[in-house]
């Protein structure tokens, strides 16, 4: 089975996702991503979609539960390169990915995890 390879750029992690993906490869992204952030201590994680195609449900569930597990470990999760189609089957399916935060590109990505990081300094220095 391929594995989805988990890059460290700085404090992010960037995963980008070229392989179909099927359960039990989701399902071993999530452990492999865990042990990584927890590893490396990563401020963020990016999670590239942008050469996927299709999502089923139990991939958009899998996003969100990657993204509540990074954060459990102290790392803001960020998709980025949503295609339209796979939003629009993720709204259709009824997943909103709550608490998953989106970018338009890998650029945006970095940008918005560098924003989020600087507002919770601000915070916690007033």
């Amino acid at each position: 089975m391929d594995r989805v390879p988990i890059l460290k750029l700085g404090d992010v992690l960037i995963v980008s996702i070229q392989i179909d993906l099927h359960d039990q490869s989701v399902l071993v992204l999530q452990e492999d991503l865990s042990e990584k952030v927890v590893e490396t201590g990563a401020r963020g994680v990016i999670i590239d979609i942008s050469a996927v195609e299709i999502v089923d449900s139990f991939i958009g569930r899998m996003l969100a539960t990657i993204a509540a597990i990074s954060r459990m470990l102290d790392a803001e999760t960020i998709v980025v390169g949503m295609r339209p189609a796979v939003a629009i089957t993720l709204v259709e399916l009824g997943l909103s990915l709550g608490g998953v935060r989106t970018a338009l590109n890998l650029e945006k990505g970095v940008a918005l995890l560098n924003q989020i990081e600087n507002s919770q300094i601000v915070a916690a220095s007033q």
